[in-house]
């Protein structure tokens, strides 16, 4: 089985301590495995007909809300984080469940912050959903695909590309809507699961993805155990479970993953990869 990228680039960088390559060349060749990744990502998002990933991005979500200004609305985009944190501050009681619930369900602020984010612009952060489909397709572990708190469906639209039935599932219906559009508009198919109404499916998924995810969950340890009843024996489970205090997202709620490691060995799973070298993202495989 062939190096993840994250492994990949740790051996290069170790080369570059052992002084086997240059600073340069150890930039060079990070530089070049990265950029193959946003190429994965780019094809898998990019609307037909267009060149560059952020103006098709925000071109798509002009389309979607009737928007006419790009420029106003890119502004908009990049002001999210702080517009999503003072939203919560104001309308959000922590420790109220429903009211966490209403935040995230009726809300159109994530649809600019991750369309954004997506664009690849601030960060390379997404493109850790190109590291999960690279190990599902290395670890050749099935086509059923569902990403938990699927936000604006980017993920669905990467694995659909790449030929896994998905699912989405999310609490937001104002995101959820958004992903059928957006996967309807390419001519591909999904399903939709509202967490407010309905329960994933029991024994359906080889591969589940949840994506800086945990840190938002009011009871994180339960929502281990919804994944476990919905993933296959010997699925995996690839995410980021970690987080840190941060001003800019007080929606960043839970902080203490210990519990949450403890409810999967309790399930039976068993940690078979880490990222030690790019995002921290962790995968567990269920017991056969």
């Amino acid at each position: 089985m062939d190096e993840l990228l994250p492994d990949r680039l740790k051996e290069l960088w170790g080369r570059v301590e052992r002084k086997q390559l240059t600073v340069a060349a150890g930039d060079y060749q990070q530089g070049r495995l990265l950029d193959e990744y946003r190429v994965t990502w780019t094809e898998a998002l990019i609307l037909e007909g267009q060149q560059d990933l952020r103006r098709s991005l925000l071109s798509e979500l002009a389309a979607y809300l009737g928007c006419d200004d790009l420029t106003a609305l890119e502004s908009r985009c990049k002001d999210a984080t702080r517009t999503l944190s003072g939203d919560w501050r104001r309308m959000v009681d922590p420790v109220d469940t429903r009211s966490i619930e209403r935040f995230y369900d009726q809300g159109q602020g994530y649809l600019f912050e991750l369309m954004w984010w997506h664009t690849l612009v601030p960060e390379d952060g997404p493109l850790a959903y190109v590291l999960a489909l690279d190990f599902a397709r290395q670890r050749q572990s099935g086509r059923r695909y569902l990403d938990f708190g699927a936000g604006i469906g980017a993920g669905g639209l990467l694995f659909a590309r790449h030929g896994f039935h998905v699912s989405h599932a999310d609490i937001s219906s104002t995101l959820l809507r958004f992903s059928r559009w957006r996967m309807e508009r390419r001519g591909l198919s999904a399903e939709f699961i509202d967490l407010k109404d309905a329960s994933l499916p029991p024994d359906t998924f080889d591969m589940i993805t949840a994506m800086d995810v945990f840190e938002h969950l009011t009871d994180p340890v339960k929502a281990v155990d919804h994944l476990a009843i919905a993933l296959k024996r010997g699925g995996f489970l690839f995410g980021r479970f970690a987080a840190e205090p941060d001003e800019d997202r007080p929606q960043h709620i839970v902080f203490d993953f210990g519990p949450v490691h403890d409810r999967l060995a309790s399930w039976g799973f068993t940690k078979v990869w880490r990222d030690e070298w790019l995002w921290g993202h962790q995968a567990f495989q269920k017991a056969l």
